[in-house]
């Protein structure tokens, strides 16, 4: 990766989905080998109504200038699928899918989508910012912490050692 490459973040729009879609789940097949591939999760099955057409959903890109697609991040409302967690009726939204391309990691991309997803939030007034992820995946708890994010909890979701984490959102001035 040349380090001085401009890189674009934007958010995703109807017609990029066609290309979006198939990156993630190629991303997840590699992260998640175990998991079915033939399965597609609820999230991306309504990919457009989580994440581009919910008032408290987003979905932003990073591309290349020549527009390569290199990186990814969401968030969608929250759906209290997990009733050991104590997450209250503030506006909560899930930020999930935060993928960049192995030549592109540790050039500060990441951030960048965090960061812009984070803007979002705090503009569509979200109080609470929740993720989970796994300690298989390699520095992602650090990252997370590093973001501001705190641990909630830890435990098995299914077959996997899972970190539950939320970041609260401070009003805007």
């Amino acid at each position: 990766m040349k380090n001085r490459e401009e890189i674009m973040i934007s958010l995703v729009e109807d017609y990029h989905v066609f290309e979006v879609l198939p990156y993630v789940m190629e991303f997840r097949r590699q992260l998640f080998p175990l998991l079915d591939p033939l399965i597609i999760p609820k999230d991306l099955v309504n990919f457009e109504q989580n994440y581009l057409q919910s008032l408290t959903g987003a979905f932003l890109q990073a591309r290349t200038k020549d527009g390569k697609l290199i990186g990814s991040i969401g968030m969608m409302p929250y759906d209290y699928r997990f009733p050991h967690l104590d997450i209250d009726k503030e506006t909560t939204v899930e930020v999930a899918r935060l993928f960049v391309n192995p030549e592109y990691r540790r050039t500060g991309i990441a951030t960048r989508l965090f960061q812009e997803l984070a803007n979002i939030a705090k503009q569509k007034n979200i109080k609470r910012l929740y993720l989970h992820t796994h300690p298989f995946l390699p520095g992602a708890y650090n990252y997370w912490l590093q973001q501001g994010f705190e641990l909630m909890k830890s435990c098995y979701e299914g077959t996997y050692p899972t970190f539950h984490m939320e970041l609260m959102i401070p009003a805007q001035q």
